[in-house]
C-alpha cells in the first residue's frame, strides 16, 4: 500500500479533513489507521483563527486523532517571525483573531489598537470577523512603514457551503493599498513542514494537501514527497495545468487511497500508461485513451504532459481529449 513508503504523513486540514464545521467523508477514518501502521500524523494548517486546542477539539469530535502538540499553525508561524524581526515589547498591529493576538502577547510583544500607535508591525491572519476599517489600519500601518506579516495567502478556503474568500484575498486588499508584499509565515514557505517532520522525528514524511499553491508548493519547497487530494479546492484539472513547483507525486481522490497500492505509472513507446489508460502529448495536444471520470487516465495524461513540459514556471491549460 502506498502508505507503507512513509513515516509519517502531514495532513492539510481545510478541504482534507473537513470542510467547515463537517468532516469530509471517509477521512477521519482514514487518519484513523495511520497509527496502526506505524506512521506518525500531524496536521500543518494556514487558519490562523484558532487554537491548536480547539483545532484538535474539533478534530476529534469528528473521529480522527489528534492533540494540541501535532497541530502546526500559520498563527504561532507568524508570531515566531515577528519575534525574530523586532525588539521585545514592540507594538504589533493584529488584524485577525484573538488568538493571534494572544500569540502575539506570547513573544514578549504589545498589541497596538490603531495604526495612530506606529506600530512596529502588522500582523494579518484569517478570521470572519475582520472587516474594512481593520484592512484600512493595517494599510494606513504598512504605509507609515511598519513591517508586514501574513499568515498566509490563501486566495479561498473551502467551507460548508463551497468556496469562499482567504486570508489571502484580504492580503490581496492591503498589498493594492499600500503597493507592498508581506512576508509570509505559512504554507507556500517550508517552515511548518520542517518542524512538524523534526517533531516527529519523521525522515520519509508525506505531505498530504487539497491546494497546490500552498500545500503542494509548500511540502516539495520543504523536499518531502507530496500528494494531492480532491476533497477540496484542486481538481485533477488544475493538477493537469500546474507549474512545476507545484506539482504533486501522488494524485489521490481521497485519504483512503493511502491504503491501496498506487498504480504504476510507465512510459511505453511514446506512451504514458497507468492501469487501462494511455495519454501521449501530439502538437501540444494531449490525448488519452481511457475516460474522464478515471483518475488513473487523469494520471497518465498528467505525466505526458510533465514530461513534455518538466520546467513550466506558469500554469498551463493544455487542450485533451478522452477517447475509449
Amino acid at each position: 500500500m502506498l502508505i507503507s513508503a512513509f513515516d509519517a504523513v502531514l495532513s492539510d486540514l481545510d478541504g482534507v479533513v473537513y470542510a467547515g464545521p463537517d468532516a469530509i467523508s471517509g477521512a477521519p477514518e482514514a487518519l484513523g489507521r495511520l497509527a496502526g501502521v506505524g506512521v506518525e500524523l500531524a496536521y500543518i494548517t494556514n487558519n490562523a483563527s484558532r487554537s491548536p486546542d480547539v483545532v484538535a477539539r474539533h478534530i476529534r469530535q469528528l473521529g480522527a486523532p489528534a492533540s494540541a502538540g501535532n497541530v502546526f499553525g500559520s498563527a504561532d508561524a507568524g508570531a515566531d517571525l515577528l519575534a525574530e524581526r523586532i525588539p521585545a515589547k514592540s507594538k504589533v498591529l493584529v488584524v485577525g483573531s484573538a488568538y493571534l493576538r494572544d500569540c502575539v502577547v506570547a513573544r514578549g510583544l504589545a498589541l497596538a489598537e490603531s495604526a495612530d500607535e506606529s506600530p512596529a508591525a502588522v500582523i494579518q491572519g484569517f478570521d470572519p470577523e475582520v472587516n474594512w476599517r481593520d484592512l484600512a489600519e493595517a494599510a494606513h500601518a504598512v504605509n507609515g512603514g511598519a513591517i508586514w506579516v501574513a499568515t498566509n495567502t490563501d486566495m479561498t478556503i473551502p467551507r460548508a457551503r463551497g468556496i469562499a474568500p482567504g486570508n489571502g484575498s484580504l492580503v490581496q486588499a492591503v498589498s493594492t493599498a499600500t503597493g507592498t508584499t508581506p512576508v509570509v509565515a505559512g504554507k507556500p514557505e517550508p517552515r511548518l513542514f520542517q518542524i512538524a517532520a523534526e517533531q516527529l522525528e519523521a525522515s520519509r514524511p508525506l505531505v498530504i494537501g487539497d491546494r497546490l499553491d500552498t500545500d503542494i508548493l509548500g511540502g516539495n519547497r520543504a523536499g518531502f514527497a507530496t500528494a494531492v487530494v480532491l476533497t477540496g479546492v484542486d481538481d485533477a484539472a488544475s493538477v493537469l495545468g500546474a507549474p512545476a513547483d507545484q506539482r504533486p507525486r501522488y494524485l489521490l481522490a481521497t485519504l483512503a487511497e493511502l491504503f491501496s497500492d498506487y498504480p504504476v505509472v510507465r512510459a511505453t513507446g511514446k506512451q504514458i500508461v497507468c492501469g487501462s489508460a494511455r495519454a501521449a502529448v501530439v502538437e501540444g495536444i494531449i490525448s488519452v485513451t481511457g475516460e474522464r471520470g478515471d483518475l488513473d487516465a487523469w494520471r497518465a495524461a498528467c505525466c505526458a504532459w510533465w514530461y513534455a513540459n518538466p520546467r513550466t514556471a506558469e500554469r498551463t491549460t493544455p487542450e485533451i481529449n478522452f477517447s475509449s
